[in-house]
């Protein structure tokens, strides 16, 4: 606002006194003869005209506009220019009312007597805190049943709870037992929140802010803490498997029957990322597959789910009754879920039957499975062509592969020659369609055998290279699916993938970068003498591991601590071998390592 009229403190000393009329809007006429009464009694609106010291910073009224406005101002030649301000009414265009500060007196407390803003009981804060104890009669300490197997709380009657320490869901159910209390003390809860504590100290704390009516509408508010002492008390599904381990309810057997376990590793990490088996109360590592055990049927059914979802299965369950109690008319069984994986894997030959080639619009009948996940790709490596099939549509017509991968045999690249025209890519992965010359590695220096074959790996191989493959030209198949085409002429050789056997031999001393996880299983006695069948095959899934990006892309690989890369290594090693990049790792924490290392420090 600018200031309308001044004055020097040359005037002489003299008391006005005046009636006003002014309208919303002054004009320069107005704003000159604004002493005048008579200019202005004609106006039925007017603005308020206030005579200040200093230019105020900002005015605001609140009130209904006043019709008269009296104005007493003594005018003093010691006091500085005074300032004559216009404050028009808003305009319908503003959106707030102009309000005026108003200031609030202070008295005295009278316990203490210091300068205080009033209120009812007239007396300061400190005075009320010390008259009056809001939490008197409040509850401080509080039992909470805790069960040390699972970390779950006891929530009455029966229900427990899983919670963590100092989260939102255990400060949640800490609460939950003191409104009961507070409610009947009349008491309302502002703010609260966790006193840190030992976790081995058996005691939660927790800081409690309330607020309560003392004394003719005066609201007092304090803090106080709370203190919860954890009683250790197994939940039920812990006591019954610490009575018994084998006391288990639901189990879920899970099998595949193949050569290998490379299809169990890869279902392993997939728990473990996911952590589907955290409820399950013991694993059992059998020749076929493994074993889950768990306290609750819904548990079991849950893991079957999830096993569906990864995996092309298909599975069956049974129950069988333990116990029965007649006058209660309870029945307690025990439930076994029977679930059976596809028998084909990555890299197997496949001899598509009849109607299932038909029905996948002639396809093959010789495919390459090349991705198993809830489905099952197959890639065609003389034509391009692929499909998937899902479990349904498997289990339908379920097949077996006609030969494995621990039937690779390792051949020698002599000539490639890329066809241009010929471009598939299936779930990122492209696939270049090759006319090649191939030898196998062990007819070098018996005979000259050269097999000329179409592969699926153009965009891979060069003349030198080396690749894994299967040897129809030696090999005795004996298959009824194949029986059944009459007249197919089979190719001498189908190439699987690229081989880099030669190239891991310089590093087969050598740790890797990085390193999986395990779940703890038990192991049968028939799975302790083939421990050496188990190396090889995990040895092979680790090397399928860094050829492959798509298959390590769902799993969670693990930095090693123990690998350390010299210069000479990475100059000699050569960058055509295939490895695990250093920013897909991630960093393995271990909580018991730094404490041990905090302790070393202390001391």
């Amino acid at each position: 606002m600018d200031p309308i009229l001044s004055w020097r403190s040359r005037l002489r000393p003299r008391f006005y006194l005046g009636f006003v009329f002014l309208s919303p809007r002054l004009t320069e006429r107005e704003k000159t003869k604004i002493g005048n009464p008579k200019e202005g009694k004609s106006q039925t609106k007017f603005s308020i005209v206030l005579i200040t010291p200093s230019p105020p910073q900002s005015l605001r009224l609140t009130w209904k506009p006043i019709y008269l406005a009296v104005l007493v101002v003594g005018l003093l030649k010691t006091l500085p220019p005074l300032y004559l301000y216009r404050v028009d009414r808003p305009s319908r265009m503003e959106n707030g009312m102009f309000t005026v500060h108003h200031t609030i007196g202070s008295v005295l407390c009278c316990k203490c007597g210091i300068p205080m803003q009033p209120n009812a009981a007239n007396m300061c804060v400190k005075c009320l805190s010390s008259e009056n104890n809001i939490t008197e009669g409040l509850l401080k300490r509080l039992e909470l049943k805790h069960c040390p197997e699972c970390d779950s709380y006891l929530q009455p009657p029966r229900n427990w709870v899983k919670l963590q320490l100092e989260s939102k869901e255990l400060l949640t159910f800490c609460l939950k037992k003191l409104q009961k209390n507070l409610n009947s003390n009349k008491a309302r809860m502002v703010h609260a929140e966790f006193i840190w504590t030992e976790p081995h100290s058996k005691r939660i704390k927790v800081k409690v802010k309330v607020q309560k009516e003392i004394l003719n509408g005066v609201i007092l508010e304090q803090t106080y803490p709370v203190e919860y002492i954890q009683r250790d008390q197994m939940c039920e599904p812990c006591s019954r498997v610490q009575a018994n381990p084998d006391q288990w309810v639901a189990a879920v057997q899970l099998r595949q029957h193949v050569s290998h376990r490379r299809t169990f590793f890869y279902l392993e990490q997939l728990i473990l990322k996911h952590d589907a088996a955290a409820s399950a109360i013991r694993i059992k590592e059998t020749d076929q597959g493994i074993d889950f055990f768990f306290s609750n049927r819904s548990h079991g059914v849950k893991f079957v789910e999830f096993l569906g979802k990864v995996a092309p299965v298909r599975s069956r369950h049974d129950k069988q009754l333990v116990s029965h109690d007649p006058k209660s008319n309870n029945y307690n069984y025990k439930y076994t879920f029977s679930v059976e994986i596809s028998p084909i894997c990555r890299e197997d030959l496949i001899c598509l039957p009849p109607k299932v080639a038909v029905s996948l619009g002639n396809l093959g009948p010789l495919v390459i499975c090349t991705k198993v996940s809830s489905s099952i790709a197959l890639l065609d490596p003389f034509t391009l062509r692929h499909c998937f099939l899902d479990a349904d549509q498997y289990w339908r017509a379920s097949f077996k592969s006609l030969l494995t991968s621990r039937q690779l045999v390792e051949y020698i690249v002599l000539d490639v020659e890329v066809i241009r025209s010929a471009e598939v890519t299936i779930a990122g992965t492209k696939y270049f369609l090759a006319e090649a010359q191939v030898a196998r590695v062990s007819d070098f220096g018996k005979n000259d055998t050269i097999f000329s074959i179409k592969t699926h790996l153009g965009h891979l191989l060069s003349p030198g290279d080396y690749a894994l493959g299967y040897d129809l030209y030696g090999a005795n198949t004996n298959d009824i699916e194949l029986d059944k085409y009459r007249g197919l002429v089979l190719p001498e050789a189908v190439l699987v993938k690229k081989s880099y056997e030669e190239k891991r031999q310089k590093k087969r001393s050598k740790p890797r970068s990085w390193k999986l996880k395990s779940l703890s299983m038990e192991v049968d006695d028939k799975g302790r003498i083939e421990q050496d069948k188990k190396i090889s095959d995990y040895e092979q899934f680790l090397k399928d591991i860094e050829e492959n990006p798509e298959l390590r892309f769902n799993l969670s690989l693990y930095r090693n601590k123990e690998y350390q890369q010299s210069e000479m290594a990475s100059v000699t090693d050569g960058e055509e071998v295939p490895s695990v990049p250093l920013d897909e790792l991630l960093a393995d924490l271990d909580l018991s390592e730094d404490e041990d290392g905090d302790e070393d420090m202390e001391a």
